[in-house]
């Protein structure tokens, strides 16, 4: 079995690529998902973070505007809360690879944000970047969000910068054009990997 790294900022459309990915046939591992899984109502994460960051959790939901304030601009504060999820979202992907390596899947995807920041880069064959203009990033963040720009700015910032992300690529996907490019672009890339 080979595992494919799958990452980019928020933004950038890494979800898109993930989906497009996985409606070609191959098992995408979304750490995202997962997250959300950990940290919904009754998910494992949900106690410490309540420890962690008290007013974040009400009535046994997690309040992710509020978990998010208290973060940005914290970095002992992120570290921390990292701690809390990083072992649980490995424990996950872990079940996930034994999975697809007793089935004998040829090639499976790790859609990881933070591939590089936790190392999971070395787990991979090969990676896969998406990558987008700034302008194309700050815009989407904004919009999904609902929140101003400069606020997006300062979440954007929090993480590893498109550049560094590009420099640990195999291969980057460019989404700022249009969806078809996007869509070209990968069905490219799949053709290299079954080749």
């Amino acid at each position: 079995m080979k595992i494919l790294g799958l990452t980019g900022g928020m933004g950038m459309g890494k979800s898109t690529v993930a989906n497009m990915l996985r409606h070609a046939g191959l098992p995408v591992f979304d750490a995202d998902a997962v997250v959300h899984r950990l940290q919904a109502p009754g998910g494992e994460a949900l106690p410490a973070i309540a420890h962690l960051v008290p007013e974040a959790v009400k009535g046994g939901r997690l309040e992710r505007g509020v978990l998010r304030q208290a973060v940005l601009g914290h970095p002992a504060m992120l570290k921390k809360l990292e701690a809390i999820m990083h072992p649980l979202v490995r424990k996950a992907r872990g079940q996930f690879l034994q999975q697809h390596c007793q089935l004998g899947t040829p090639w499976v995807v790790l859609d990881i944000p933070l591939l590089f920041e936790t190392g999971a880069e070395r787990l991979c064959n090969r990676v896969v970047v998406v990558s987008a203009p700034a302008w194309v990033q700050r815009r989407r963040v904004a919009q999904r969000r609902h929140m101003p720009p400069a606020q997006a700015r300062r979440l954007i910032a929090c993480q590893m910068s498109n550049a560094r992300r590009v420099q640990g690529a195999d291969v980057v996907i460019h989404t700022g054009l249009s969806m078809k490019e996007t869509e070209r672009q990968v069905r490219r890339f799949i053709r290299s990997l079954r080749a």
